[in-house]
């Protein structure tokens, strides 16, 4: 492990240490320089960000596919970078194990487990093997000797099972497994935030804001969670202003359809040193 990945692992843990901030999803080297420039600490991936950029859904992406692009986007920033592991890729405790030491491998100062199975009968893992699945993650992380902070996903409300009383009983218990930061995508309200902040504290919680909310950074610092990530809302917000320029010129209208292009000069200007 280089001595400069060392240091961004330790920079990142540190984040979490006190304070709010806001951890920004970008899906290519081009959106990650870019949300660089705009000053933020630190970035993490998206896996239906990448995936739509590759015309896949998200999930359809392959470990080696998703490998390749944590090696690329940490090549691409100097921040620290989260990256967004879904289930670790594995059947098994042994073989998430297996994939988070490649995952730590790539240089990558976090990365999440989530204990959801892709199988919309069956969608959440039970609480035992998620446990098993997640302590096979801080293993290997250990093993490696990376430094690379672990986050616990509860993906109740993501995978149609939105029981916060379960989140929270999972969370704490892959608190207990070695997760240095938790979180339960979907959870919305202040009374929801608060209950998971409570729950497994001190260690810090990510809040997934994904969609239009009333709450400020400052509301939701006020509620002890410590990073605000947006998965893939930066994305889909790209694929819309896409969208509707493309459907605009299929229809001929060229008076409408690049109003709101970027300029070639700013991002020309913005690429021009590379990093």
């Amino acid at each position: 492990m280089s001595p400069a990945t060392s240091d961004t692992c330790a920079a990142f843990h540190a984040l979490h240490e006190q304070g709010c901030f806001i951890l920004p999803n970008p899906w290519d080297v081009g959106s990650a320089r870019f949300l660089q420039s705009l000053g933020f600490k630190a970035l993490a991936t998206t896996s239906s960000g990448m995936a739509w950029s590759q015309g896949c859904r998200d999930g359809a992406a392959g470990l080696d596919a998703v490998l390749a692009h944590l090696r690329t986007l940490v090549a691409a920033t100097d921040l620290p970078l989260n990256a967004d592991f879904e289930n670790g890729y594995a059947a098994d405790a042994d073989e998430v194990a297996r994939h988070v030491r490649l995952a730590a491998q790539t240089g990558v100062a976090g990365l999440s487990i989530e204990d959801a199975t892709g199988n919309p009968a069956d969608p959440l893992y039970p609480v035992d093997e998620a446990v098993a699945r997640l302590q096979a993650a801080r293993h290997a992380i250990d093993q490696a000797g990376t430094g690379t902070l672990l986050v616990g996903r509860a993906e109740n409300f993501i995978v149609g099972r939105p029981d916060l009383d379960d989140a929270i009983a999972r969370l704490r218990a892959y608190a207990q497994a070695g997760a240095d930061c938790l979180y339960a995508p979907g959870i919305r309200t202040r009374e929801q935030i608060a209950a998971v902040v409570a729950a497994v504290a001190p260690k810090p919680v990510n809040l997934l804001v994904g969609w239009s909310s009333e709450l400020s950074l400052q509301d939701i610092a006020s509620l002890g969670v410590r990073r605000v990530s947006v998965g893939g809302a930066l994305a889909r917000t790209a694929w819309a202003g896409f969208m509707q320029a493309a459907q605009a010129l299929a229809q001929g209208r060229f008076d409408t359809a690049f109003a709101q292009a970027a300029s070639g000069d700013q991002l020309n200007k913005l690429f021009a040193s590379g990093r």
